[in-house]
């Protein structure tokens, strides 16, 4: 019977949340194991299983690895995130946008897929686990918040449609020449009336497969039976005989583990390749980790992941295959089918360790139009229409930046795609600190505060100037306060200036001398300059500028009332000598003989 008294020892939940206190930052995404749930995560590993091992060997040829890679960056490195992060759902794998990246850094480097290219790739996922280790370790992890969600849509759509357009050749059986990636597609619509009958009747048979099932379910693994049926039609019909391009021997086994042959001078030349697979790595992985503990209302740790990810890649680079990234289309394969902790992760990885240990052999028949046609899929999913015409809808300044960070993708190359984004994010950033939101404050008539433009030159009351300003003051935008302010000083009765500093969270050194300037020349027009709903850290900022002094302590106000009150308690101005009534000199005479 519950009495309403409290029970005299630990209930179970202070017991789970006293052990999750003392344990170690380790099976964070495992623990605590929900017996009942244990089937349904083994079952969503085993979906992602066969959903992912043709989308991973897809990602290897964009990476220009060979394929039998892909099936490693979902055994080792998918298991040490599953033991190290703390994220119960983020899933870790080959990613379509960190593999395009890959490519383009290599490429010129190596031949793709030879051993020396495979050493660099190695290399390149060692490095950039021992970077994102050292941004845990060093705070860097705040540079994910420096790529915006709408340049990250314009930069994944320009990936998706690079991806897309490099797969078309491989789908008619042609080749593609060489060049970028405008270049090489030109290339292929050329040689198109070349195209292999066989060849394209595979890669539509493959795209009517995939679309077939989702169209009936999307938990339905079509890419899993395209492969497995092309496999089949493969070594039944003998399609290398009739011109159709197969993968040939796969090895199987486990991966072989040491550190790859790369030098200590072959390390500068992957340096800005690193950097760009660091930065969306940080973003990527973070935004999806934060949506699905957010969906599910679960804590996790940036920090912690960024260890994860760190000793992902690491053990992806040991393995002999390339980068792993925090994947969302992985993520959504073990959620939509039932998944709720890296125990599915786990599971997957046992179902690819079975698949190199014994199922390998035929993998030497797939053409590889199918792997085409698959990739070809996954580039046509990441081009976001409906994201862009989001944008495009609610903001179309930030659009053209997402348009602008999609063409340099396409165009130039993806690499440069990921410096633009990053610089177009701050740009786009500083732009609206530059030029922020700014109104004269005028109270309606329930008291409720209302924006007017400043040119209205609408007061609070007779002689009072709210001025609000919607960003912290810095040096990009110090100039034009101060000239919206002195503008303002020459209202008609201005007597005095508020500035409401509520949307102001930081005063900068240009910033504070602006203020100073400004309050000296406001003073010798007869304008008081005063501050309203200043917060604690920026009344520090004041102090230390010596601002407060100037200005006087009854200068700043805790709120816009208190500063209305101070204001309605200020003395009549006195009549300035224009606002007299002229004299003559007969009336002075007069006045000065009575």
């Amino acid at each position: 019977m519950n009495t309403g008294e409290p029970p005299d020892g630990p209930t179970d939940a202070d017991i789970a949340a006293g052990a999750k206190k003392r344990r170690l930052p380790v099976l964070e995404g495992i623990l605590p194991v929900e017996r009942s749930r244990l089937p349904i995560d083994i079952l969503a590993g085993t979906t992602l299983a066969a959903l992912g091992i043709p989308e991973v060997m897809g990602y290897a040829k964009i990476a220009g690895m060979p394929v039998v890679t892909g099936l490693y960056t979902i055994l080792i490195p998918i298991a040490v995130f599953a033991l190290l992060g703390s994220s119960r759902h983020l899933v870790v794998g080959a990613d379509s946008a960190t593999a395009a990246i890959l490519a383009a850094g290599l490429a010129g480097l190596a031949a793709t897929g030879s051993d020396e290219y495979v050493a660099l790739a190695a290399g390149v996922a060692i490095v950039t686990g021992g970077v994102l280790v050292l941004a845990r370790l060093i705070g860097l992890g705040f540079l994910a918040d420096f790529l915006s969600r709408s340049v990250l849509i314009g930069f994944l759509t320009g990936v998706g449609i690079q991806v897309a357009m490099g797969q078309v050749a491989g789908m008619l059986g042609v080749s593609d020449g060489s060049g970028g990636t405008i270049r090489k597609f030109v290339n292929t619509l050329e040689n198109i009336g070349d195209a292999n009958g066989p060849t394209l009747a595979v890669s539509a048979g493959v795209l009517v497969t995939i679309l077939g099932c989702r169209a009936i379910d999307k938990r339905i693994p079509g890419a899993l039976i395209a492969v497995i049926g092309a496999i089949v039609v493969s070594w039944q019909l003998d399609l290398a005989d009739d011109g159709v391009s197969v993968l040939g021997t796969v090895p199987g086994g486990l991966p072989s583990f040491g550190l790859p042959d790369v030098g200590w001078s072959d390390l500068p030349s992957l340096l800005s390749t690193v950097g760009a697979i660091v930065l969306v790595i940080l973003a990527q992985s973070a935004a999806t980790a934060r949506a699905y503990a957010a969906r599910y209302q679960e804590s996790f740790s940036e920090d912690t992941d960024l260890i994860g990810l760190g000793a992902a890649n690491a053990a992806a680079g040991l393995s002999g295959t390339f980068v792993v990234n925090g994947s969302p289309t992985k993520t959504q394969m073990v959620d939509g089918a039932g998944g709720r902790s890296q125990l599915a992760t786990l599971t997957t990885g046992v179902v690819v360790l079975v698949v190199l240990l014994f199922l390998t052999g035929p993998l030497e028949y797939l053409p590889n139009a199918v792997l085409a046609a698959v990739v070809f899929l996954i580039g046509v999913e990441l081009v976001d229409v409906s994201g862009m015409r989001g944008i495009l809808k609610v903001r179309r300044d930030e659009f053209w930046i997402a348009v602008l960070t999609a063409v340099v993708v396409v165009v130039v190359g993806v690499e440069q795609g990921v410096v633009l984004a990053i610089i177009a994010s701050i740009a786009d950033y500083v732009r609206r600190g530059y030029r922020p939101p700014r109104a004269l404050l005028v109270e309606g008539p329930r008291g409720h505060l209302h924006g007017h433009p400043l040119d209205s030159g609408m007061a609070m009351a007779p002689g009072l100037l709210v001025y609000r300003f919607g960003a912290d003051l810095f040096y990009a935008n110090a100039n034009a306060f101060a000239e919206d302010l002195i503008r303002l000083a020459g209202t008609p009765g201005a007597r005095w200036l508020c500035v409401d500093a509520a949307g102001i969270s930081d005063v900068d050194f240009s910033g504070s001398k602006a203020l100073g300037e400004l309050h000296e020349e406001l003073h010798e027009r007869g304008v008081r300059l005063v501050l309203a709903a200043v917060n604690g850290p920026v009344r520090a900022e004041l102090d230390r500028y010596g601002l407060t002094a100037q200005l006087g302590a009854d200068a700043i106000f805790l709120s816009i009332d208190d500063a209305l009150t101070a204001f309605d308690q200020l003395p009549p101005p006195s009549p300035s000598p224009s606002d007299r009534s002229p004299t003559t000199d007969d009336d002075a005479a007069d006045s000065r003989d009575g």
